[in-house]
């Protein structure tokens, strides 16, 4: 039995650890441990604060994008409402300036139809009174035909005009 080398072996180990034990190698192996076991739940300990703060921005952000989201769909709807009132006011000009033109227009058209009518009647005023003229002065000699001729001819240049 003494002369197995799992004997000796054994017997080593039991040395070793009473070795260990009476040098503090076991205290400063827990110590050691325990400061490993402290960090590593500091360390858990930021991981959750890290967590929780990356849960929180991420809330944040949501929200955020939530309220942008909001804003952007209110800028939209007060573009179209924009548009929809310049497009109507766009009509309102427009059928206003079509309606001005067609009176501007109609008032031309009645103001050269009264012309035309002047000139019409001015062409047979002058028409009459060139007939008149020639008959009257067929007719008529001397100084008193020139006296009337002259005095009929204003006469009816102001009744036709």
């Amino acid at each position: 039995m003494f002369f197995d080398p799992e004997t000796w072996v054994a017997i080593a180990f039991v040395i070793l650890m009473v070795v260990f034990g009476y040098l503090g190698v076991f205290k400063s192996a827990m110590t050691a441990l325990d400061h490993r076991a402290d960090r590593i739940k500091a360390e858990l300990d930021d991981a959750q604060r890290l967590k929780q703060e990356a849960a929180k921005v991420l809330a944040d952000y949501k929200a955020r994008s939530a309220t942008a989201e909001r804003e952007a769909a209110d800028i939209i709807a007060n573009a179209k409402a924009e548009a929809e009132r310049i497009a109507a006011d766009a009509k309102a000009k427009m059928e206003d300036f079509v309606a001005r033109r067609t009176k501007t227009a109609e008032s031309k058209i009645a103001l050269a139809e009264a012309q035309a009518l002047a000139d019409v009647r001015a062409a047979a005023a002058e028409a009459a009174v060139q007939a008149a003229s020639t008959i009257l002065s067929q007719s008529v000699k001397g100084q008193v035909a020139d006296d009337l001729l002259a005095k009929g001819i204003t006469e009816v240049r102001q009744k036709l005009n």
